[in-house]
């Protein structure tokens, strides 16, 4: 389609366009990278809503299969609720957005992004962010931006800027990394154990990477920008502030002063009520507005915290800047489940289940994207409205938890064996029974202890701590005092300037996530968080390993046991058998699962939950898969009866001809005197010839007359063929 604007990004394939599309919003670009394209726009209210408390900023993505050239699966041909897919590049482009509106901006801002075009070789989550941004920047909108965003790789050895799919495939790094023309603004991603002092280079890396990219979208704005429009800015009246300030801080000062984070709601809320009452006494009933209470109170708790941690340096709850909460944890405390663990942080508490399936478990993802399109590792996070003591909406998973979930995910899955060796599929659920603060760094320390209480042999334990900041600006926002938090409290994320998560072990970094409430983080003060953040993480890695130094050496009883067994690829399909007959009966007889690679290299996984079904299982593929060798006695199955002998099946799938003269040792006129279809018969192996195989009843019947005993067992070697 052609486009009134069209800029181009010096060296990384990215093209903004603007002025065909969406003309009444008011922000609109296109983006196009290779032959996949996106359209994002951008739109503010211009009223606020009644009662308006909070900036309802909403950022949504979604993948038409169109896009694809595909249809979507399913009854209706119409695609239905966001999938994951979707939502956490929704996440991702809210998240660096949201601080770069200006303070006191209420009106409802709303992001939205289609797939237009897909080649399945570029990622579009990258995409979504710039085009976004661009959107926003051109618009009418008010707004502290552009930011940049691009996905770093390591193959190699080597950075590389926004990797294709298959090049992510050689990557031990993906890095997704959101700045301005100075200073990060957000960073989401995984990594195989990169050290602390390489994922600082591949932050700087990224800052120079996103350059390019702000400079297309000034030159775009330029082209395409609209006046920024004046919007009324929600402020708490001077003399409400002042008010409440003279009246509560004090008695805020002293309630924050309480350990628990319920006692210090329940006091500050009480605080607030007797300052409500006190207002509208002296102000009248008509004059106060209870949203301005709430602002002032939220301002004094917010100008207390941070006050109190720039000047002493000690937090509410008494800890020094860089120390931990109190930190236990249990293991094996359910019956039956596969792994569990109890990982207790401070006031913040995760249980974490673990269970251990077959390859029929794995997840199967229908995406319009490249990448995988099955995952064996799952981890889902659970957080229900009582973990803070309140009553809320149940039963739905929110974004927040899908966004953490993932977080939690990609940390633990590079210390999970190999499939080759650990063929099982492996889901993690972390059920959040007590939140103030970091519960999805308390999902990744308690999903480790569950898997390796389930036996899971992972490479190495696994722990993440999130670090916060308080921070003191100058007239023009340059930070001129900080101090780093080790181990935040809710309040102090939600009054703080910065959540960065890392996870790892002691070989290096799993998993990040920074998100700011400020409009920016200097590197120097990055370089100290990653530090004090890993002092954090093996402090907390060896608490784990005194209460669970390894994987427990054996399954949990009630998990499934596997065997491999190795054939021949050419006896894949007598296995299988017609239709897959043979391997639904051996499910049936056995009650275990057995699955065939899917490499055609004739490893076989059977899946069972007792030594029973294992053995019986075993016996059966070995049968479906050996040959009949000549001297070997064998009880079959006849499955034809002609004039010259019977057919008899000896193996499952495999048969040998009976001539009547061997059917016993005595003339035989018929076939029938002998035998009918579906009878046993005891027969010897006495020749193979180009592939058919010779068999005698007479030979079996004399080696039986030898026998010493006619009450002795039957032969060891007699091997008895399945119905």
């Amino acid at each position: 389609m052609k486009q009134k604007h069209n800029v181009s990004v010096d060296g990384l394939d990215i093209e903004f366009a603007t002025g065909t599309l969406a003309g009444l919003a008011s922000g609109a670009v296109t983006i196009r990278s290779g032959e996949t394209e996106l359209f994002v726009s951008a739109t503010a209210a211009s009223t606020l809503r009644p009662g308006q408390d909070f900036f309802p900023l909403t950022v949504d993505y979604r993948e038409k299969f169109s896009a694809g050239g595909k249809f979507p699966g399913g009854y209706f041909k119409r695609e239905g609720k966001p999938s994951e897919k979707e939502i956490l590049p929704s996440r991702l482009c809210d998240r660096p957005l949201r601080p770069l509106f200006p303070k006191g901006f209420m009106n409802e801002v709303q992001v939205i992004g289609l797939l237009l075009s897909t080649d399945r070789i570029h990622e579009p989550d990258v995409l979504m962010v710039n085009a976004a941004s661009a959107a926003t920047l051109i618009s009418d909108i008010p707004w502290n931006g552009p930011v940049g965003c691009v996905r770093v790789g390591q193959i190699d050895g080597e950075f590389i800027t926004n990797p294709t799919h298959d090049e992510m495939l050689d990557s031990d790094l993906d890095l997704i990394y959101v700045g301005s023309e100075t200073e990060m603004l957000m960073i989401e991603g995984s990594a195989e154990f990169i050290s602390d002092e390489r994922f600082y280079e591949a932050l700087e890396y990224g800052q120079k990477a996103i350059q390019p990219i702000i400079a297309a979208q000034r030159e775009l704005a330029k082209l395409a920008g609209k006046e920024k429009k004046e919007f009324p800015l929600v402020t708490t009246p001077q003399e409400i502030v002042e008010f409440c300030e003279a009246h509560a801080a004090e008695k805020v000062k002293e309630a924050l002063g309480n350990d628990s984070y319920s006692a210090r709601k329940i006091a500050i809320e009480a605080i607030a009520e007797e300052t409500t009452a006190a207002l509208k006494e002296k102000l009248g009933e008509e004059n106060v507005n209870g949203d301005d209470v709430a602002r002032a109170f939220d301002e004094i708790q917010e100008k207390l915290y941070r006050q109190n941690i720039l000047e002493t340096g000690r937090r509410v709850d008494g800890r020094g800047a860089q120390d931990l909460r109190s930190i236990s944890c249990d293991t094996g405390v359910l019956p039956r489940v596969h792994g569990s663990a109890i990982f207790n942080r401070g006031e913040t508490q995760a249980l974490v289940i673990a269970t251990l399936g077959t390859s029929r478990d794995t997840q199967d993802i229908d995406g319009l994207t490249g990448g995988a399109r099955s995952k064996s590792f799952i981890l889902h996070y659970n957080f229900p409205p009582f973990s803070t003591g309140e009553a809320g909406r149940f039963g739905f998973t929110s974004r927040r938890e899908q966004g953490h979930g993932a977080l939690a995910e990609r940390s633990l899955l590079p210390i999970l064996p190999p499939e080759d060796e650990f063929p099982y599929a492996i889901r993690v659920v972390s059920e959040v029974m007590s939140s103030n603060g970091s519960t999805s760094m308390a999902s990744i320390c308690g999903g480790c202890l569950s898997l390796m209480d389930a036996g899971v042999p992972i490479t190495a334990p696994c722990a993440g701590i999130s670090t916060g900041l308080v921070t003191e600006q100058d007239e023009n926002g340059k930070i001129t005092k900080h101090v780093i938090l080790t181990d935040i409290l809710g309040a102090e994320d939600h009054f703080g300037d910065m959540d960065f998560k890392i996870a790892g072990t002691p070989d290096g970094i799993t998993g990040f996530q920074l998100d700011l409430k400020i409009q920016g983080l200097p590197f120097d003060i990055t370089l100290e968080a990653i530090k004090q953040n890993r002092e954090a993480r093996m402090k907390i890695l060896a608490i784990m390993a005194e209460h669970m130094p390894e994987s427990r050496k054996d399954l949990r009883e009630h998990a499934p046991r596997i065997h491999t067994i190795k054939i021949d690829p050419e006896k894949i399909g007598a296995l299988i058998g017609p239709g897959g007959k043979n391997i639904r009966r051996i499910t049936e007889v056995s009650g275990a699962q057995v699955d065939i690679d899917e490499d055609n290299s004739g490893k076989v996984l059977i899946f069972a939950t007792d030594q029973e079904s294992m053995e019986r299982a075993i016996q059966e593929v070995e049968l479906c898969t050996a040959e009949i060798l000549v001297g070997k006695t064998y009880r079959g199955i006849v499955r034809g009866v002609k004039e010259f002998g019977a057919f008899v099946e000896c193996l499952p799938g495999k048969e040998g001809l009976v001539h009547i003269s061997e059917l016993a040792d005595f003339r035989v006129n018929k076939t029938e005197d002998i035998c009918k279809l579906g009878d046993e018969m005891v027969v010897k192996c006495i020749g193979v010839e180009k592939g058919k195989v010779r068999l005698s009843r007479k030979a079996a019947l004399e080696e039986a007359k030898e026998a010493d005993d006619a009450d002795a067992p039957e032969p060891e070697n007699e091997v008895k063929a399945s119905e």
